[in-house]
């Protein structure tokens, strides 16, 4: 899978990529990730990239030209052509585990790092295929939640993640928290390892850990059990 991310600070990108799984994913050409300095496609002498808004108001906004351009050069650089071109953005749908699943069923895809105040509104129209946003709260751009999307993704990308058994249990994936983890030592500051969990009964175990999963959701977060109408359901 391809990602091409445009954004005014490429460097933020630089150590994180080098760094563990994301940086196994591109060694191993599983994961492609390219980044576009959305200065090269800046107005003028300058190399401008936002401006004032109309109407007035605090901060500055990113300018539809270099935007546009960074897309279009990409658009016509190569193939496979990007399934699609995500903003990301405050004002975006909220990033969730089905979203992730989707995205990593495409081949490419095109992120653009907000800045500033936003982007220019015609840009948005014109270009944009749809907005995501990591949550219901303001970075000061786009690069880090391009980071946390492009992680999400590539672990579900085949052959990321070392044993894929491991991402059938994870938190989210049947809108509920993951179930507790224990290692050893058996005995740690006086508390002791589940007994369950030492017994080799699997379908017991199988068991305890649906319910440790299900209370748990219950009790940080029982939203997620509405979405599908779970909150009446019992494991007891």
């Amino acid at each position: 899978m391809q990602f091409d991310v445009i954004t005014l600070f490429p460097q933020f990108f630089e150590s994180p990529l080098k760094q563990s799984l994301l940086n196994r994913a591109i060694e191993c050409g599983l994961v492609e990730i390219k980044l576009h300095h959305l200065r090269d496609h800046g107005v003028g002498r300058h190399k401008v990239c936002d401006d004032v808004p109309y109407g007035g108001g605090g901060g500055m906004v990113l300018k539809p030209e270099p935007l546009s351009q960074a897309v279009e050069s990409i658009l016509h650089a190569e193939s496979p052509q990007p399934s699609m071109t995500i903003l990301l953005s405050p004002q975006g749908a909220v990033l969730n585990q089905q979203k992730v699943k989707k995205l990593s069923e495409l081949q490419r895809v095109i992120l653009v790092c907000g800045r500033y105040e936003g982007v220019d509104e015609r840009f948005r129209e014109l270009y944009v295929d749809e907005e995501i946003s990591v949550g219901d709260y303001i970075l000061s751009g786009g690069e880090a939640a391009a980071l946390i999307l492009i992680e999400a993704v590539a672990r579900l990308v085949p052959g990321v993640v070392g044993n894929p058994e491991s991402l059938c249990d994870e938190s989210f994936e049947d809108d509920t928290l993951q179930y507790p983890h224990y290692t050893r030592p058996l005995v740690f500051s006086g508390q002791k390892v589940p007994d369950i969990l030492r017994s080799g009964d699997h379908k017991q175990i199988k068991l305890w850990r649906k319910k440790q999963a299900y209370d748990r959701t219950r009790t940080r977060r029982p939203d997620l059990l509405k979405k599908r109408g779970k909150n009446n359901e019992s494991y007891s």
